[in-house]
């Protein structure tokens, strides 16, 4: 570096973490629809924590898997129906409701189902460190295999309702019916696994009908997976997207009477542009890895484990590398910021299973693992932060009288 290219060399500047766009935890995440549509059932013990939704006698809950709002409104072509209900998200203020941190499958399939913030129920990232064994656990396969119950003890709100004499089913693919996340996040009342879309769409409404008062919980994986594998700029995608617009308005038009449809998802995706500026390759990087016994988490929310007695070097150095394209935040400073629940709700349980340093990508970015996570180092698109494409997913509502 010459001494003119020196004088015009400045650190980059980080991030600030108070400008984190933190879930709307108790007023307006994925954690409060079940127990606000439960509560206008008239199921005790819940409260109603999106306070713009109207309670209806029936409600269906059809929850596509990466359908992020962000990615509706850049696709009117592709989505008209769902375009034509923007308005009506979030009781017709036409606002989305945010997947809560990290914005991935397992965290946010716990939050829905418990009606808790990850904090809470336990399952906060795609892979976290099991206290007890010292292992990475992955919470979306299940692997290694932990106890059920010992991980997430909480109900259901699906239990919850089943047991106030509410008419509660679940219609998915048959392949999801007995697996752990089912059991922890999903179960309570019947299951009813159909394999195509229409099966799913026709039978979801059919059990709609079944009660005076009903809880109906369906779900789409796909679109999910274009996304992944080809990126959301594709046109496989695309494609995905225009088969789920044509599910969402065939079910919408076999409503019941005395019924709401409520179309949400999990979180939102963005596209990684194949670079080594893109994907910082954590295997092929000694800084990030100084210090550090295990990397958890996924590309774009990662959870970092430090080797006894090196926390504040390994969050010291990532703040240094990354931290003008990531929100890099010690354990105590991601939870009393309120990234994974309100300040106050993390269950000594959990505590462990949270990174010592854990970072949010602001930035078009990924951390990678090559070597150690290959699969998933080779996504196109992926998702996890706390970016608005992320983050904020659609709360779409039709109602029947």
């Amino acid at each position: 570096m010459t001494y003119s290219a020196q004088q015009n060399w400045q650190e980059p500047e980080l991030l600030d973490l108070s400008g984190a766009p933190v879930p709307q935890y108790g007023s307006g995440s994925l954690a409060d629809l079940l127990p606000t549509l439960a509560a206008g059932q008239g199921v005790p013990g819940l409260t109603a924590g999106i306070a713009e939704l109207t309670p209806a006698d029936r409600n269906c809950v059809f929850l596509i898997d990466g359908l992020g709002w962000e990615q509706i409104k850049a696709h009117p072509a592709e989505a008209p129906f769902l375009t034509s209900l923007l308005g009506s998200s979030r009781g017709g203020t036409g606002r989305p409701i945010t997947a809560g941190f990290p914005a991935t499958t397992a965290t946010s399939l716990a939050s829905v189902g418990t009606g808790l913030p990850p904090a809470a129920h336990g399952l906060p990232g795609y892979a976290v460190r099991n206290p007890a064994t010292g292992e990475l656990m992955n919470q979306l396969r299940w692997k290694p295999w932990t106890q059920p119950k010992t991980w997430q003890p909480y109900p259901t709100v699906f239990q919850l309702a089943d047991a106030a004499g509410v008419a509660t089913s679940q219609v998915s693919s048959p392949d999801f019916q007995h697996t752990p996340l089912t059991k922890i996040a999903l179960s309570g009342g019947s299951f009813h696994g159909r394999i195509t879309g229409e099966d799913r769409m026709d039978l979801a409404a059919l059990r709609l009908a079944a009660g005076d008062r009903s809880l109906v919980y369906t779900y789409y994986s796909e679109l999910d997976g274009a996304g992944h594998r080809f990126g959301v700029d594709s046109d496989a995608w695309r494609g995905q997207l225009m088969y789920v617009d044509r599910l969402v308005q065939r079910l919408a038009e076999q409503l019941p009477p005395r019924s709401a449809l409520y179309v949400t998802a999990d979180h939102g995706m963005v596209d990684i542009p194949f670079d080594e500026d893109a994907r910082i390759d954590y295997d092929e990087d000694w800084e990030l890895g100084a210090g550090v016994a295990l990397l958890g988490g996924e590309g774009r929310a990662r959870h970092v484990y430090a080797v006894p007695g090196a926390q504040a070097d390994v969050l010291t150095v990532w703040r240094e590398v990354l931290g003008d394209r990531f929100w890099i935040a010690s354990r105590e400073e991601a939870l009393e910021l309120g990234w994974f629940g309100p300040p106050g709700a993390c269950d000594e349980r959990v505590l462990g299973r949270i990174g010592d340093v854990v970072a949010a990508a602001h930035a078009q970015v990924a951390i990678t693992a090559s070597r150690t996570e290959p699969n998933e180092s080779a996504l196109a698109g992926m998702h996890g932060s706390m970016t608005a494409a992320e983050q904020l997913v659609p709360l779409l509502e039709v109602r029947t009288p």
